[in-house]
């Protein structure tokens, strides 16, 4: 059972959810020939990157889509409050003037995400790496010391 109604939107994370910093856009799903908003899909600076985060006995990871980014264009940052921060840029294609455009689906400009980190990861290990298009961070947790239990024998 989804705790948020369908028409805010197809999202699979969860607005109370104390880890994540997402900001909820109200009038994303509205239709832009409204007066309220001026900017256009077509004409954003700012691209919505989708990322998952799931968490493993050993580790919080994080899968985002970055299609035709190199590791180079990526950033990937921990601050000093716990947030990891993954970041970048697609540029423009580079346009030519005896080219005919039909159609510009792909979105260009800056992108970035921000995640606050619970208590229990590792923030010297963290690990990034990039294949096929996807950017894949691990953090690792810390281990959960069990506490030694001894049998006690009762007397009498």
């Amino acid at each position: 059972m989804a705790m948020i109604p369908s028409f805010f939107g197809n999202r699979r994370s969860n607005v109370f959810d104390p880890f994540s910093l997402d900001v909820w856009d109200p009038f994303k799903d509205f239709p832009l020939s409204s007066s309220l908003t001026s900017q256009t899909p077509e004409t954003s600076a700012f691209v919505n990157i989708r990322i998952d985060w799931k968490e493993t006995p050993e580790a919080h990871v994080f899968k985002a889509d970055v299609p035709g980014l190199k590791k180079e264009e990526v950033k990937v940052e921990v601050e000093d409050d716990r947030v990891l921060q993954i970041s970048g840029e697609r540029n423009i294609e580079k346009e030519d003037k005896n080219d005919t455009w039909h159609r510009v689906e792909r979105s260009s400009g800056k992108f970035m995400r921000r995640f606050r980190l619970p208590e229990n990861a590792k923030m010297d290990q963290i690990k990034a790496s990039m294949e096929n298009g996807v950017l894949t961070v691990t953090v690792p947790k810390l281990e959960v010391k069990k506490p030694d239990v001894k049998a006690i024998d009762i007397s009498g």
